[in-house]
């Protein structure tokens, strides 16, 4: 995608120079030379950045800065001022005022078309599984030709006329392949590829060496420098993609959290000195070299612009009025987001006293002033190459770190993982050994007492006559303990039952499900009134032979401890609020005999009974079957009672396999059958 610049500034040299070359550069260039023709190139075309010049024939570029920032409707573009005006004040009300980068004239043309291709970046998205190639050659027409066959195979393009400028661009855009030609003026493309190699941050680039030469030492060569693949230039465009194919496929891509900086990008320097002859001097060598250079004359005002806009490299003079060298470096080194930012400090006191003085006030380096900056500049790359190098270490080892902290956190969880399937096969195993004693100790107890109660059962009908009245008392107390006895297996062979067969959940009628339990009920006890409301349309998604289970010992529950309450009502129907998770939840509810509340956790465990064999009789094992169905549902059941208030129990069945159909419109006969009035003795 083509980025849009918008150029404002008054200088009609200034425009013209920046108009060629972002053109060249493959931007939209749209130049202006007041506020009120940006005003008018911002309403009618979409922007991604904006040149903009601090003062303006027709306005303060500040004020306009504020307008394009309170803009709405429209994307903001990104703002980077360029402005003669640069002392600290003007480039800290810039960036304080919202602009995204502060340029100071004269300017570096090769570090604005940096900057502006890493903004755009910032605001631009590629297409999808889109991949970035910078194409290298001197060559127009050859450039030319394979650029298109690479745009052509779904490739972004990036064309670069020499080596230096295939070098800022790859610093810019990070491209995932380089194409370069071999034999260039300037620099060639096997030091091209070398200097990728050296920085860390495009290390891992695809590079691709492209030669008119048949030597045979060619390709030995291509390799040595770093290349991934060597094409000669006489080939087929089609072989020359099938090979860029081939090692992208091979290349690594890095896993960094961060990416690492780039030495061959854009530099900014900060130069500190009370002298403005010196500091123009020095800001004149440094921009030759393609810095960008922001210029302070005391200590206070390095503080005050390293607060907005921290540089890649300070120089800082030791002395100065106010706050001196010395002082302004212990600040410096002192702060946690700018200690790590090479700093030289500057003397024109060439003594051993004073480089001591420099270096124990934190600085990195100390150089002595002169009008030759050679040194001074081989001083300056080589603490940023310093720099580099150390965050790209500290990167490694912060990886090594969370490489070795994953590796632990995985050996930790697979032993985990291995012992928790342990102690589940271990628990399961023991589940069905429980499970086979039960189901075995329930079988064989019938046979027992089927002979008890045969046995007493003859002696009644045999004897009857003959026996004394306490002998008959006794008989009959055997019958009733062998039939609860019968009652319990029967009981536990269902729980035992519930516990392990097959769970097939499909969509189910609740509502039917509790008339036919209801129904059930009825015909055991015709002689019982019991009002029974239903509520319509309970759809949910269970297994049906389970749910019924469920149902049938929750309703005979309320069935029983409602026998003696006059006017006796039970309701089954969903609740109106969600469940504590969100849960849809259902419940049981009677006016009966209750229980007190603070009991309610016992009511769900095998023969825990609240009301004694005489008053209510039963096993206890019913409601621990209602909660084996409900946990293998994924839900949850609990109680709520007051003596003599009745009881309410409530249920889910997990809110993932509820089913949210609309409840359907109830019909007359719909309503008529949610009260079911039992008959009459």
């Amino acid at each position: 995608m083509i980025a849009t610049v918008v150029i404002v500034d008054d200088s009609l040299t200034v425009r013209m120079d920046l108009a060629e070359a972002f053109t060249d550069s493959g931007f939209a260039v749209l130049p202006c030379a007041t506020i009120a023709e940006a005003r008018r190139a911002l309403d009618r075309n979409p922007v991604d950045i904006v040149i903009l010049d601090l003062l303006l024939p027709d306005g303060d570029g500040l004020e306009f800065l504020a307008e394009i920032r309170a803009a709405v409707g429209r994307a903001p573009p990104a703002v980077l001022m360029l402005s003669t005006e640069n002392e600290v004040k003007d480039r800290v009300r810039g960036l304080k005022g919202g602009a995204d980068e502060y340029v100071g004239k004269p300017y570096d043309i090769e570090y604005l078309l940096v900057r502006a291709r890493q903004l755009a970046r910032g605001r631009q998205t590629a297409a999808p599984g889109r991949l970035t190639v910078l194409l290298i050659d001197d060559s127009p027409t050859f450039r030319g030709e394979l650029a298109a066959a690479l745009e052509a195979d779904g490739y972004r393009v990036l064309a670069a006329a020499s080596g230096e400028e295939g070098l800022r661009l790859a610093a810019g855009e990070r491209p995932a392949a380089v194409i370069v030609d071999g034999v260039m003026p300037g620099i060639d493309g096997a030091t091209v590829i070398r200097r990728i190699r050296l920085d860390a941050a495009l290390r891992s680039t695809t590079c691709v060496l492209l030669t008119g030469s048949e030597e045979r030492g060619a390709e030995l060569r291509a390799l040595d420098a770093g290349a991934d693949a060597f094409v000669r230039k006489e080939e087929d465009p089609a072989l020359i993609l099938a090979r860029l194919s081939a090692v992208l496929r091979r290349a690594e891509t890095s896993a960094a959290a961060e990416p690492a900086t780039t030495l061959l990008g854009p530099k900014r320097i900060l130069a500190v000195d009370d002298s403005p002859t010196y500091l123009e001097e020095l800001a004149a060598a440094l921009r030759g070299e393609g810095y960008d250079v922001a210029l302070a004359r005391s200590g206070e005002e390095a503080l005050e612009l390293l607060a907005v806009q921290p540089p890649d490299c300070i120089l800082l003079d030791l002395i100065m009025p106010g706050l001196g060298g010395k002082e302004t470096c212990w600040r410096i080194k002192a702060s946690p987001v700018v200690r790590d930012i090479p700093l030289v400090m500057l003397t024109a006191v060439e003594d051993r006293a004073a480089m001591l003085e420099g270096l124990g006030a934190g600085a990195d380096d100390y150089i002595a002033k002169s009008s030759e900056f050679a040194v001074l500049k081989a001083r300056v790359r080589a603490q940023i190459r310093r720099k580099q190098f150390e965050d790209e270490n500290r990167r490694i080892r912060l990886d090594l770190l969370k490489s070795e902290l994953e590796a632990a956190e995985a050996r930790a969880a697979r032993e985990l993982a291995r012992e928790r399937a342990v102690y589940i096969d271990e628990l399961q195993r023991k589940h069905q050994e429980l499970e086979a004693f039960s189901y075995s100790v329930s079988h064989d107890l019938r046979a027992p007492l089927r002979g008890i109660d045969g046995f007493s059962r003859a002696l009644e009908e045999d004897f009857a006559a003959s026996l004394p009245a306490p002998a008959g008392e006794h008989l009959a107390r055997i019958r009733a303990a062998a039939r609860r006895m019968n009652d319990l297996i029967d009981d536990l062979l269902e729980l035992s039952r519930v516990s392990h067969q097959e769970l097939r959940r499909q969509p189910v009628d609740l509502s039917a499900l509790a008339r036919e339990a209801c129904d059930a009920l009825h015909r055991r006890d015709p002689a019982r009134r019991v009002c029974v409301e239903i509520a319509a349309g309970l759809d949910v998604d269970a297994d049906p032979r389970l749910l019924l289970t469920a149902l049938e010992n929750l309703l005979g529950n309320a069935w029983k401890f409602t026998a003696k309450t006059e006017n006796a009502r039970i309701e089954v129907g969903r609740d109106p609020g969600p469940a504590a998770r969100g849960e849809p939840a259902f419940f049981v509810r009677d006016n009966g005999a209750g229980f007190p509340l603070a009991l309610a956790g016992r009511l769900f465990r095998p023969f825990q009974r609240l009301h004694s064999e005489t008053e209510f009789p039963g096993t206890g094992i019913g409601l621990a079957t209602v909660e084996r169905i409900i946990g293998r549902h994924g839900g949850r059941v609990w109680a709520e009672g007051e003596p003599d208030r009745g009881a309410a129990f409530h249920f889910t069945l997990s809110a993932a396999d509820a089913l949210k159909r609309p409840r359907p419109a109830k019909s007359q006969e719909d309503r008529h059958g949610e009260t079911l009035a039992r008959a009459h003795p």
